[in-house]
């Protein structure tokens, strides 16, 4: 197994407006779209339609949402195997998407919050994956594993929290958006400040204009290829996916970050994120 993915999976609801509605203002949007989601299985997906060995780990409730993510997850060459099936709803995320392409999400997290640290499993990873729409405990307790074991971690820190100083030292790479890293540091998003942090890299997504990869106190821009946006669900969980990908086949972090680039410029091209 090349990858293990820990995080999210959730049934996107999606709702087309023509504008996000002011406070109290009800504005009127297209038929309801529900689509499998959630940033751990998105990332999951990508990685496994781009040819990688890779395990989901996270929990669905025993419903029609959990077996939609289910049977996404195995077309697209995922492992199961690690699913949890909980007495909760699997998780939902209400999502608007404006004519631009952006959007706005509200998650409900459900079964995602009842994954437990002891359900965690990377045995034969290369690379462990994770993102924050999980406990946070068990993100920490999946870290501390992977670096006893040598292997190398890849931390979506989204939505952003604060992390331990032990479970930041394992992370190579962190990865944020801008305004995560603007959180993260208090301030700006500066890119090369999130090595004081701890981490051992980071990469930072901009959006349209790509990445920011540091390491080792340099700094390396990637941009990205022109692309008419139609839907941007996703995006950052497509970057991900790639990118490990390219770190579990032995790719150096800023070639790695290239072919997430390519891939997340890709997906934004349709609607709705694991599609």
């Amino acid at each position: 197994m090349d990858i293990v993915v820990l995080g999210s999976a959730n049934a996107d609801l999606v709702v087309e407006v023509d504008r996000r509605p002011a406070a109290g203002e009800t504005v009127l949007g297209s038929d309801t779209s529900v689509l499998p989601g959630g940033k751990g299985a998105n990332t999951a997906v990508a990685a496994g339609r781009l040819g990688a060995g890779v395990a989901f780990l996270g929990a669905v409730g025993a419903d029609a949402h959990g077996d939609l993510l289910l049977d996404s997850l195995r077309s697209a060459g995922v492992d199961v195997s690690l699913v949890r099936r909980r007495d909760r709803p699997t998780g939902i995320a209400y999502i608007t998407v404006t004519p631009d392409g952006e959007n706005s999400i509200v998650v409900s997290p459900g079964a995602n919050a009842a994954l437990d640290v002891s359900d965690v499993d990377i045995d034969g990873a290369r690379v462990l994956v994770a993102s924050l729409e999980v406990p946070v405990p068990v993100v920490e307790h999946a870290v501390a594993e992977a670096v006893a074991r040598g292997v190398r971690v890849v931390l979506n820190l989204s939505p952003v929290a604060r992390l331990s100083a032990e479970t930041l030292a394992g992370l190579d790479p962190l990865v944020v958006n801008e305004h995560e890293a603007a959180w993260l540091l208090g301030g700006a998003p500066d890119p090369p400040r999130l090595l004081e942090l701890g981490v051992r890299s980071a990469v930072v997504t901009l959006g349209a204009r790509g990445a920011v990869v540091v390491e080792d106190g340099r700094t390396r821009e990637i941009a990205a290829p022109e692309v008419t946006p139609v839907d941007t669900t996703g995006a950052g969980d497509a970057f991900t996916g790639a990118l490990a990908v390219g770190l579990a086949r032995g790719a150096d972090l800023v070639s790695a970050a290239e072919l997430g680039v390519r891939v997340a410029a890709e997906s934004v091209t349709r609607p709705g994120a694991q599609g």
